[in-house]
């Protein structure tokens, strides 16, 4: 199969051209190099001469050597190593150019100033006139939609739910108890705003609790496909601006996550804990409940955390430990299980 260069026209709007000088002057880079027009971004080694790619990882730096594209984001570092004929746009930050670049050819789709005839809405809820609401979605009592945001297919919004401007619901995912800022994107399938986990126990069984609170998102948080964030039991389950929460992670209710903190896939956060701002939990971590992680702390993949995390430390393993105290214990035994095996008997068979 012909490899394609990004941006497939069938799915991705696109602007352009735009010339180097422009771009440059976008992300507040050096231009070294000749100004020309750029027609789109593709990597190194794929890019013709009418694209812009970047370097920002020196294993990829032999492709650099080898690229046809016409303008590169780079680091200074790798400056000398521009092809002849390919501008370079220095900067210190390449990725974070590549960002913005890449956005500006290829910007969020815009809403279409809409209501589809199958869509099915409360009287009293108030949709600012910019909106779109796709097919077959549903929109409760009193619910709020402001300029410019866009209701996928099948959504079901519920009864009094606010969401702001320019924010993005894409299909099948189902909003209820929930408050969101502006420029919120929820992602296909993602469940906001359901009952917490909570019960109380009795020798006949269980008794549910009413889950009273909401779930309150900032403005520019991302939440994942196939995402569950439960609302509070008697206080606000709140994720903060700039959140970014990948597909399939469980949040309890009562959690605060803080600003630009980052939940990778299929992690869960049990209820009533707080992440501190621009803290990190990566893929299949799992943290109990009532705990503070502090700000900037980074949980590893599949981490059992159990205790509070202080803000900046990285913690690995299960149960959790500090990084240097867990790779310790990981040389140690690798020691134990050598030294094992070379007081083994002659001809007594070695485990592996």
């Amino acid at each position: 199969m012909k490899v394609s260069k990004p941006g497939d026209a069938r799915f991705f709007v696109r602007t352009g051209p735009h010339n180097v000088a422009e771009l440059a002057k976008l992300i507040g880079a050096a231009l070294v190099g000749s100004d020309k027009p750029i027609m789109g971004v593709a990597p190194l080694q794929t890019a013709g001469s009418d694209d812009i790619s970047f370097l920002d990882n020196r294993r990829y730096a032999d492709a650099l050597d080898a690229t046809k594209s016409g303008a590169v984001i780079i680091h200074p570092d790798f400056q000398t190593r521009v092809p002849v004929g390919t501008s370079a746009l220095v900067t210190p930050e390449p990725y974070v150019g590549w960002a913005k670049i890449s956005a500006l050819f290829h910007p969020p789709v815009s809403a279409k100033a809409s209501i589809h005839p199958t869509a099915v809405i409360d009287a009293t809820a108030h949709i600012d006139p910019s909106a779109e609401v796709g097919a077959g979605a549903v929109i409760g009592r009193a619910v709020e939609i402001g300029a410019g945001s866009i209701i996928g297919p099948l959504a079901v919004i519920g009864d009094g739910v606010v969401i702001g401007k320019l924010c993005r619901v894409h299909a099948q995912s189902t909003i209820s108890h929930a408050i969101l800022g502006d420029k919120v994107t929820i992602y296909p399938g993602a469940r906001i705003g359901q009952d917490g986990f909570g019960f109380a126990i009795t020798k006949s069984g269980f008794i549910s609790i009413p889950q009273l609170g909401r779930v309150i998102i900032g403005d520019g948080a991302e939440i994942g496909a196939n995402t569950t964030i439960d609302r509070g039991s008697a206080q606000d389950t709140v994720i903060g601006l700039g959140v970014r929460i990948d597909n399939l992670v469980q949040i309890g209710h009562n959690v605060n996550i803080g600003s630009h903190a980052v939940i990778v896939a299929q992690a869960g956060v049990s209820g009533s804990t707080t992440i501190g701002d621009q803290a990190m939990i990566a893929a299949q971590a799992g943290l109990a409940g009532h705990l503070t992680i502090g700000r900037g702390a980074r949980v590893g993949a599949q981490a059992g955390v159990m205790a509070d995390v202080d803000p900046g430390l990285e913690v690995l393993g299960a149960p959790a430990q500090p990084a240097k105290a867990f790779f310790r214990e990981v040389v140690t035994l690798r020691k134990l299980v050598q030294a094992a095996r070379s007081a083994a008997k002659p001809g007594q068979k070695k485990e592996d």
